[in-house]
């Protein structure tokens, strides 16, 4: 209770609070997602009139440059691949082969800057989820061999399609998926145990969206320029592919999908199947840029407060399409910008506040995470990253979705802040899309460092127009268009719900730094070690 009380009153509004417009919002998403600005894809043309608008719009609020050696940007050189058309099938003992068509049958890309993936009848195993932990007393692999062949992967975790009373349910969080459970796991893995190529079976339920959304980038990819440990290919099977491969492999894939929820599980490889491919890949460097702003601290300048959104979209296509990714993120670059002219119409803070506008969310985390593998600002004193990836726009809402329940402190500064604001918290009701793990605060939280995110697609919002319902319908058609052309400003849009949830990422911030406490990650968080490593620095 003492604690409650205390973040209830490191939030409360002051007369000095700039209110966040709705307005100002939408004519920020309708600038950033115009066609001017392409899509703002890394390396792009829009990319550098992106950075243009980012720079004159802060220093205009009267920030400072946030970047090393006193530049607003910090410099993220990538490898941009693509792969062409080419041939990929599976081969059968029979003498029989099953073509893959790319963006029906499978989906694959490479983060290596190779010329070619060329894989000559490499064997295929079945490796249920990939799961290897330890801690949790779960090993997929039981030390079964991988080099050279063809890791196939279930999306999600052991337990996701778990009944009651099997043992492994609960054993992973239930339907909460954890990291163990994301893509970005699973290729890491594959990567760690030499295979050579790494799929993973298609189902909506389990990866928590459609086909349409695996396909999206169009064979294209990026990485960190210099980044080692991947695998050569990577990918998924189509829940219908793969049924078919199983079956013609002599494997009865729903079977098989029963079995891997036993702890006994041991890999099985898919009879005498042989996977081969032969694929183009056009390889480019890139030089592309996060963005970083600072309000410096009147008495704690090298402590700070970070917020965080992501500048990149899709881009265009090679067709003309553009894919402007208007609430994906520029919404939460342009909550970026309400916070920041709210912090500068306040007193000024005790300690720093910077906000980071990440490059190459869209490809993997990948600005966020050269960021933190080498930040301006020292993790151990960042006091904690608040992060705006995708808001609801259709109106004011009883609630506010929280991603990543039980994680840190935050979760009270938010709770006491919405009450402010005469609203409740509502744990994300989709936690299968492991949500938390998807968003550019998690490469700061790898580090330690504590976070919040806002991110609307975790659950329908009890609207005040409608109630819950109503609020499902909006989720359910911004799903139609996540990562699509259709994802566009829109005069219509009702964006007074979007300012009360970038209200609340402002107070809670606020509350910090006006403050000296540091928030802490609840006990059993996996990131409560790493920042306890780091207590003697602060």
């Amino acid at each position: 209770m003492i604690l409650l009380a205390a973040a209830a009153a490191a939030v409360a509004p002051t007369a000095s609070d700039a209110p966040i417009s709705p307005d100002r919002l939408s004519d920020s998403v309708r600038v950033l997602a115009s066609d001017a600005f392409e899509g703002r894809a890394p390396g792009s043309a829009g990319e550098a009139q992106t950075i243009d608008w980012l720079i004159a719009r802060f220093k205009a609020l009267g920030l400072e440059p946030g970047g090393p050696n006193g530049s607003w940007t910090q410099p993220v050189p990538l490898v941009r691949t693509e792969l062409g058309e080419g041939r990929a099938a599976v081969a059968f003992g029979s003498g029989t082969a099953m073509p893959l068509v790319q963006g029906r049958d499978l989906y694959v890309s490479t983060v290596q800057p190779v010329a070619q993936v060329r894989i000559p009848d490499a064997p295929m195993v079945f490796v249920g989820y990939g799961v290897s932990a330890p801690e949790r007393g779960w090993d997929d692999f039981k030390g079964v061999d991988l080099k050279g062949k063809v890791a196939v992967f279930l999306v999600n975790d052991p337990d996701f399609e778990a009944a009651a009373g099997e043992p492994v349910a609960g054993r992973f969080g239930g339907r909460r998926m954890t990291y163990y459970g994301r893509w970005t796991y699973k290729f890491e893995e594959a990567a760690r145990r030499g295979a050579v190529a790494a799929l993973i079976v298609h189902d909506t339920a389990g990866a928590g969206y459609g086909w349409e959304t695996v396909t999206a980038p169009r064979g294209e990819n990026f990485d960190i320029a210099g980044s080692t440990g991947r695998v050569p290919l990577q990918g998924w099977l189509s829940g219908e592919a793969a049924a078919t491969l199983f079956a013609r492999a002599g494997q009865d894939l729903p079977a098989l999908r029963r079995q891997a929820r036993r702890a006994d599980f041991r890999p099985v490889a898919l009879g005498d199947a042989r996977f081969s491919t032969d694929l183009p890949v056009r390889t480019s460097r890139i030089e592309s840029r996060n963005f970083l702003a600072r309000l410096p601290g009147s008495e704690r300048p090298d402590e700070v407060v970070m917020y965080g959104a992501h500048w990149d979209a899709y881009g265009r296509a090679a067709d003309g399409t553009i894919r402007p990714g208007a609430n994906d993120d520029a919404l939460g670059v342009a909550g970026l910008l309400e916070i920041a002219r709210a912090f500068k119409a306040a007193p000024a803070p005790r300690r720093s506040v910077v906000f980071g506008v990440w490059t190459a969310e869209e490809r993997g985390l990948l600005g966020s995470e050269a960021y933190a593998a080498r930040p301006v600002y020292p993790a151990a004193k960042t006091v904690a990253n608040i992060t705006l990836d995708i808001l609801q726009t259709a109106g004011p809402a009883r609630d506010v979705m929280l991603v990543g329940q039980g994680q840190n402190e935050l979760e009270q500064d938010l709770a006491a802040a919405a009450r402010v604001q005469g609203r409740t918290v509502t744990p994300e009701a989709l936690p299968e899309r492991g949500l938390f793990y998807r968003a550019d605060h998690f490469s700061l939280a790898k580090r330690g460092v504590p976070t919040l995110l806002f991110m609307a697609i975790s659950g329908a919002p009890d609207l005040v127009q409608g109630g819950r319902p109503a609020g499902d319908a909006w989720l359910k058609s911004y799903m139609v268009c996540y990562h699509q052309a259709c994802d566009a400003w829109r005069a219509d849009w009702d964006l007074r719900g979007a300012a009360a949830d970038v209200t609340l990422a402002y107070q809670v911030g606020r509350g910090l730094a006006i403050s000296a406490r540091w928030p802490r990650w609840n006990a059993g968080s996996e990131f409560q070690a790493v920042r306890r490593e780091s207590q003697a620095a602060r």
